[in-house]
């Protein structure tokens, strides 16, 4: 491990009780790039978070030297041709591994997958890789199964996101309460937390940490939120 709490304490690398940033941006963003990211993960430090979700190896490996918080790597591949694109492979997760990930965040729904079966993706992280999974889940019964898969956190990440509907505007927090009464791994809250408010909602239903990417490294939402708001915008 390169950063935070050795792995084999009660609560893995995440502190209990933190908050998590999310550093990731997307084309047409004009904040995408390793150098934004890493700027923006050392304010998520700077301002008191516990640990940072980054995603792709180029954007890990730049935030790597400048923080010393964990880092939650992901590796989103192929997001406009497949429902499962966080990490879909034993590849993507040594990608991320090889630059500096203390955790492996993967799409644990139970939708079709592109590459390796979930199974087979989680026992390659935690033997071959040796780090600990994060679930990103949308249901109580696909944290449930991620738990029995040995994955050392479940999170929210896709809760609302993998229907045909639109997205929610609020938080699962429903979610969060019925994972945190019968999951056995802690619980991570993430997904349309926008403000502090909603943050300790989200401790207060169990939550063991929570993420917020949007609300602080978006500044295009941001921006239109404030700007939602101005008389100009009305008329």
């Amino acid at each position: 491990m390169t950063a935070g709490t050795p792995a084999g304490s009660p609560e893995g690398p995440l502190p209990q009780g933190g908050l998590i940033v999310s550093c990731q941006a997307r084309p047409p963003s004009p904040m995408q790039g390793p150098v934004i990211m890493a700027a923006f993960a050392r304010a998520a430090e700077a301002g008191g978070a516990v640990a940072v979700r980054v995603n792709g190896p180029a954007d890990i490996a730049a935030v790597r030297p400048q923080v010393s918080l964990p880092i939650i790597g992901l590796y989103k591949i192929d997001r406009d041709r497949n429902p499962v694109y966080i990490t879909p492979s034993k590849a993507a997760a040594a990608a991320v591994v090889a630059v500096g990930a203390d955790v492996v965040a993967i799409d644990a729904t139970d939708r079709a997958r592109p590459a390796d079966r979930l199974e087979v993706l989680v026992a390659h992280i935690l033997t071959d890789l040796m780090r600990p999974v994060m679930a990103d889940i949308a249901t109580l019964d696909e944290g449930l199964q991620a738990a029995d898969l040995g994955c050392a956190y479940v999170a929210t990440t896709l809760a609302g996101y993998t229907g045909d509907g639109m997205a929610p505007d609020a938080p699962d927090l429903a979610l969060v309460e019925a994972l945190a009464g019968r999951c056995p791994v802690p619980v991570i809250a993430e997904g349309r937390i926008s403000s502090p408010e909603d943050l300790q909602r989200a401790f207060d239903a169990g939550a063991h940490a929570v993420v917020v990417g949007t609300a602080i490294t978006n500044p295009v939402a941001i921006t239109a939120r404030f700007a939602a708001a101005c008389p100009r915008h009305a008329a």
